[in-house]
Order: C-alpha cells, then sequence, then structure tokens
C-alpha cells in the first residue's frame, strides 16, 4: 500500500485506528481534530426503557460507573468497534446497525423497541423510538495549525463522524487548503454528506467499521 491515511477521530479511537491501518499496510498520519471528554450523568430507571442504544465505543469508556446498572437493557450497538466494546463491559449485545438514524430507527422498530435509551455524545441526532436521550460525553475542538493540515494533500481523511466531517471541510476552506486535494473515506453516507462538495474522492464504507472503510478506499484505485 502506497496510500497515506489521516486518521482524525479523538483518541483513544484515533490510535486504535492508526494501529489498523498501520497492520494493513497503509502509511499513517495521526490528527485528531476533538479531544473526547466525560459529562456528568444521572443513570435513569432501565425499567422505563426496552433497549440501550451505543452510537460509540467513548460512551462505554466514558459513561463510568452507571453503565452497569443498565445492563438489563439489550444493547443496539452503531458499528462492531462499540459492539466489542459494550461486549467487553458486560452488556449484551442483540443488534450491531449503521450511524444512520433512519437505519437505526428501523432496527429498533423491526424489534417492538419503542422504548430505547440512548446515551451518546453531546452533540447527536434524534432517533425515532428513543424516548429518551443522555450525553454521557463531549468532542471538544483541538486547535490543529494549518501547517498539520496541509499534510492532508494527496492523502485520505478519514471520517469517523459527521462532526469530524463537517470540522474538517471548514478548517481546510478557513486555511484555503483546496479540498479538491484530499481524498475522504466516510463510515457512512450521512458522513459523507456532511463534509459536503469539491473532495478529490469520496469513499464510503458498507458498515460502520475500519475494515470496511479500507476497503472502500482501495475500490477507489489510483
Amino acid at each position: 500500500m502506497t496510500r497515506t491515511l489521516a486518521v482524525l477521530r479523538p483518541e483513544p479511537g484515533n490510535a486504535a485506528t492508526a494501529a489498523r491501518a498501520a497492520a494493513a499496510g497503509y502509511a499513517v498520519l495521526r490528527l485528531p481534530l476533538f479531544a473526547v471528554v466525560p459529562l456528568a450523568w444521572i443513570v435513569p430507571d432501565a425499567r422505563a426503557h426496552d433497549a440501550l442504544v451505543l452510537t460509540s465505543a467513548n460512551i462505554v469508556r466514558m459513561a463510568g460507573a452507571g453503565l452497569a446498572d443498565l445492563a438489563a437493557l439489550p444493547v443496539i450497538a452503531v458499528g462492531e468497534q462499540t459492539a466489542a466494546a459494550a461486549r467487553a463491559a458486560g452488556l449484551t449485545v442483540t443488534a450491531t446497525g449503521s450511524s444512520d438514524a433512519e437505519a437505526l430507527a428501523a432496527l429498533l422498530a423491526a424489534r417492538g423497541m419503542t422504548r430505547a435509551l440512548h446515551l451518546g455524545g453531546r452533540e447527536r441526532t434524534p432517533v425515532d423510538g428513543v424516548t429518551r436521550a443522555i450525553a454521557v460525553y463531549a468532542s471538544e475542538p483541538r486547535a490543529v495549525a494549518p501547517a498539520d493540515l496541509a499534510g492532508l494533500a494527496g492523502n485520505v481523511a478519514l471520517l469517523h463522524s459527521a462532526r469530524a466531517a463537517t470540522r474538517l471541510g471548514e478548517l481546510l476552506d478557513a486555511a484555503a487548503l483546496p479540498r479538491a486535494r484530499v481524498t475522504i473515506g466516510a463510515f457512512s453516507a450521512a458522513i459523507a454528506a456532511a463534509a459536503g462538495p469539491g473532495w478529490h474522492a469520496v469513499a464510503v464504507a458498507a458498515r460502520p467499521s475500519d475494515t470496511a472503510l479500507f476497503a472502500a478506499i482501495d475500490a477507489l484505485g489510483r
């Protein structure tokens, strides 16, 4: 592999994706756009809900001891990494879906789940079937120097969230760096859409996993 993949997600996911990319033979540029911080939250009564929706592995890392009080709820996880983190925390994952709100709502509806609890980040998309959403972490923007952004030229920027997609475009535009010199690899079609137009090329993962994202990037060819 000769492609360089720029990993923009916050730590510790940044290191994990970078390691997977390096193991797959890519050169790696690590440039996190956000830093994840925990938020104080109050654990609700699990009996008021019929499912627990987890949309990021950050939730498992940041939720703290209160997550154990929700262990009786079946988990709908977004992405394979989130599902793996949930299982490692002792939760029962019943389905793994995509980050698309409509697809997630359809997954809940197919299982007759109408009172789901969604633990997630401070910024999130409403999902049908979720009756309560609680933020357990926040992704705070990190300062990124224009010189570091310049390293994206000719390479592939990996986008794991819509916020990262939007911010990448804003940073490049503010630094007068052409989007046309950067290829993006997005975890979902919704994330690719959030990035806006003007990129050299766009790859979209068939499912929310780094393996699928790498495959989509490879399919672009040179």
